[in-house]
């Protein structure tokens, strides 16, 4: 980093005042930290925009070396000095990123709008520049004439179609209205999304008597506490707050209220409203998409995943649909039988389903949350994790002590490879802080896998979470959710901590891919054998009784009829919105929401897994027709799974090998089915997936 700014220096980028300004501000200077580590606890809000505006001239000028090299285009000095550019604004973002999205606050909100169209142009600048798309091209075009190898070829295929896509064909004044477009897309998305955290963080239900609920009671406790409310209890919409509320509370209209809430998060006619925030996106996507010549947005967008189609994606989602929702019509039918038994006059509602399958579940297999619960302490849960990983591919952990971590509650572990090195570093941040984090669990990185003068440079992984934190001498113990999502976001962890590309934009894979890792890495978790090793009770120490494991096997699969239904009807009304070809002008999204799901039959007590004001996954980007891309994958996991179950040992080494070999090492230097083939020898069906979910 420092050597770019000093060429900057040197070329007069940067004005003197800015390099004292640089010298200053850590962002900006060589991390002299373990692995090169961020600096985090020295990095203030007021570094952020001073580092991004260097790093974004940094860039610029390491695009110009490109555009202004007198000799001929080549692999070299073309492709791969393109691929090599904006390694300091990487940095910046992804320190920044995390930072906003783990102890997020109003000043780095506001930051992130300003922010916001300034890397807009930026990137635009990059995507759109005429003469460095040029040299691409003579590349492109020459490059089966060019001695290049399997890895060159493939980086420069796929560099080319990312300008090609980002419109650098396009005429000029097309090019300017794309440039307007991407802008808006990022402001909004950005807005949807701070609307999200600000309006999850803005309800809380208060219950004063202790009988109105049945657990959470040291968590609900801590939280009133905290607000200066002691000896009353504090439920948010928070996913670890209002979920076991649902499932447990005895209060029926107090579940009700919370539901409500939790279902009409961004749609209260407030600041923090999203409808109008979806209206003008889909209209923009719509947009942007007919610039680049496709009919839809989703149509564009599809075009570079694996499903190629809107009509592949659908043809997949009606096949599951139909016994999805058989089952769960018969998980109905469950319920509304215990409560005939328990002589309540009430119909099933959507705020009674968590709370009446628990006992559905407690009736059918004598099985409860409460019971599994103390054999999932959250720190044996995590060597379950490194249990598989070091029986799959031979890795080992070692906590590090005394390093920057990225917030005070988060730790970092070595992994270290079945050779013995390092083979990057991962980072854990489990507990929720609604209001600061945002919602769900994901894995990003701080710096991701590549070669730098031949030596393979580290990742740097991290896996956050929002499970419940541990209150008073009790440690948090997980639901099987949890375990599972635990398990799921080391799956993307592993694929980042065991990539080994060459070149730079290359360890990526296409969307409806991306999560094979994570959700392959999910069966091992309530393997018999698995949970022997880590599903320790909590206060004894004693592993987790056979009964209670071979009740777990039995139970496993009840409660996918519900799971699939609400999973598919986000997946459906992300679709619907981005295969429209003209958005009507009084386009309302409650009415269109509902048209969505009461078209396709969804029983009226299982909501969408996410209503489309608290959209997140497809409205503030990432997975913009894309949420189905789960389920896509699950056909490519639960087939690969079945690959080591055919050899009667689901820690076979050779197909791990193969696994590691052919799929997570080479990551986007390949087409992903291609990888895929390579691994099992044959595409994916869908009689797995149905299996693995009890739907067949």
């Amino acid at each position: 980093m420092k050597k770019v700014l000093l060429s900057l220096l040197s070329a007069g980028v940067l004005a003197s005042s800015c390099a004292n300004q640089a010298a200053e501000n850590p962002l900006l200077v060589e991390w002299n930290t373990p692995y090169g580590i961020p600096p985090f606890e020295q990095v203030q809000p007021e570094h952020y925009l001073p580092a991004f505006k260097a790093a974004m001239a940094a860039e610029l000028a390491e695009v110009d070396a490109i555009v202004n090299n007198t000799e001929e285009p080549t692999f070299e000095n073309t492709i791969e000095a393109y691929a090599n550019t904006g390694e300091l604004l990487s940095n910046v973002s992804a320190v920044f990123s995390s930072a906003n999205g783990v102890k997020s606050s109003p000043e780095l909100q506001a930051i992130a709008k300003e922010l916001s169209p300034l890397q807009s142009a930026h990137y635009s600048s990059i995507s759109l520049n005429e003469k460095l798309f040029q040299r691409i091209k003579a590349v492109y075009e020459k490059r089966n004439e060019m001695g290049l190898n399997p890895q060159q070829l493939r980086a420069v295929e796929e560099i080319y179609k990312g300008f090609e896509r980002g419109g650098a064909n396009l005429p000029a004044e097309k090019k300017e209205e794309l440039k307007q477009i991407s802008a808006e897309i990022s402001a909004l998305q950005l807005q949807f999304s701070q609307n999200a955290l600000l309006e999850t963080a803005a309800y809380t239900l208060v219950v004063e008597n202790e009988a109105d609920f049945a657990d959470q009671i040291a968590e609900a406790a801590a939280r009133a506490k905290k607000a200066g409310q002691e000896g009353k209890w504090f439920f948010g919409l928070d996913n670890p707050s209002v979920m076991p509320f649902l499932a447990n509370a005895e209060n029926r209209e107090l579940r009700k209220q919370i539901l409500t809430a939790y279902l009409n998060r961004c749609n209260n006619n407030n600041e923090n409203d999203n409808k109008e925030v979806i209206k003008k996106l889909v209209e923009l996507r719509l947009k942007r998409a007919q610039i680049m010549g496709a009919e839809t947005a989703a149509a564009y967008i599809l075009e570079d995943r694996m499903a190629k189609t809107p009509e592949a994606v659908y043809e997949l989602l009606d096949q599951i649909w139909k016994p999805a929702l058989k089952a769960a019509k018969a998980e109905a039918k469950d319920m509304q039988k215990i409560i005939a038994k328990e002589g309540s006059n009430i119909t099933l509602e959507a705020w009674d389903w968590r709370y009446y399958a628990q006992k559905a579940m407690k009736e059918k297999f004598n099985l409860s949350e409460e019971e599994m619960a103390p054999y999932f302490q959250i720190d044996n849960v995590r060597e379950g994790v490194f249990h598989v990983a070091n029986k799959l591919f031979g890795l080992t952990f070692k906590k590090l002590e005394n390093v920057p971590l990225p917030h005070e509650e988060a730790e970092a572990f070595e992994v270290y490879d079945n050779d013995g090195t390092v083979t990057g570093i991962v980072f854990f941040d489990m507990f929720a802080r609604p209001g600061q984090k945002r919602a769900g669990a994901w894995c990003g990185g701080f710096r991701g896998q590549s070669y730098k003068n031949g030596e393979r440079v580290l990742p740097l992984v991290t896996i956050c979470g929002n499970f419940t934190r541990p209150v008073g001498d009790k440690p948090a113990l997980l639901t099987t959710d949890e375990v599972g999502t635990y398990f799921h976001e080391f799956g993307h962890g592993l694929a980042s901590l065991l990539k080994d590309v060459k070149y730079k934009g290359m360890g990526g894979y296409p969307r409806d891919f991306v999560e094979l890792p994570s959700q392959l890495n999910e069966h091992w978790a309530f393997e018999p054998e698995v949970l022997k090793v880590y599903a320790k009770h909590y206060q004894t120490g004693e592993v987790i009784p056979q009964e209670l494991v071979e009740k777990m096997e039995k139970a496993g699969k009840y409660g996918q009829g519900f799971a699939t239904v609400e999973y598919l009807a986000a997946s459906y009304l992300d679709m619907d919105f981005h295969v429209l070809k003209e958005i009507p002008a009084d386009l309302d999204v409650e009415k269109f929401e509902a048209k969505v799901l009461g078209d396709r039959g969804i029983l009226s007590q299982i909501p969408s897994r996410y209503r489309s004001t608290y959209f997140s996954h497809t409205f503030s980007g990432g997975y913009t027709a894309g949420y189905y891309s789960y389920i896509w994958a699950e056909v490519l996991d639960a087939d690969a799974y079945d690959a080591f179950c055919e050899t009667g040992d689901i820690f076979n080494q050779e197909v791990a090998n193969k696994y590691r070999k052919e799929i997570l090492e080479v990551a986007g230097e390949k087409d992903a089915m291609d990888l895929y083939i390579n691994f099992r020898g044959k595409q994916p069906g869908i009689d797995p997936l149905l299996k693995n979910r009890g739907l067949k």
